[in-house]
């Protein structure tokens, strides 16, 4: 079974069981792709996130979907691009780690990721979707209970990145 993939299109449309949102620290809706889906979720959502308050760089939280078909939104906050020597592959690996913790803690089998901190936090998008698709084969190999990953890109040179990246794990188990 293929447990990651690549899609092109927009991350509200999939039928997951819950969706990663590329928050900023204040969890306020924003624009990109955390623009889009606080739209889509409707105003409860940031009523909850206003509630919850504050996540910090490299870490996750959780909510309900709303008017979403996903039943949980996870709001990972990936690092803004400072030129790469001030830890943001490391944090950003930490977010998408700790987004799947919290989806297999609240019994989500399928994910599915935007390419966080690559529209205007500046991450260089190969390096981007090498640390993404690297660290979610990492949690995979040990996480049984998250059955699907989907790598949701807004755009063909994104998705083809994505694949690339996929291409090169060596262990078809987690693929």
């Amino acid at each position: 079974m293929t447990r990651m993939t690549v899609h092109l299109g927009d991350i509200t449309d999939l039928m997951v069981d819950a969706i990663v949102n590329a928050a900023n620290e204040s969890l306020a809706p924003g624009g990109g792709v955390c623009g889009a889906i606080h739209r889509a979720a409707g105003a409860d959502l940031a009523v909850e996130c206003a509630a919850l308050g504050h996540c910090p760089t490299g870490e996750a939280v959780i909510t309900e979907g709303h008017n979403l078909a996903p039943t949980r939104i996870i709001h990972a906050v990936g690092p803004v691009w400072q030129g790469g020597g001030s830890g943001e592959a490391a944090l950003l690996a930490l977010a998408y780690a700790r987004s799947l913790q919290l989806a297999a803690q609240k019994g989500c089998r399928s994910v599915a990721f935007p390419a966080i901190s690559t529209g205007i936090y500046g991450l260089p998008a190969e390096q981007a979707a090498r640390i993404a698709v690297n660290t979610v084969a990492g949690v995979l190999a040990s996480e049984p209970r998250i059955r699907q990953v989907i790598f949701c890109c807004f755009s063909e040179e994104s998705a083809a990145l994505h694949q690339a990246a996929l291409d090169q794990l060596e262990d078809p188990d987690v693929q």
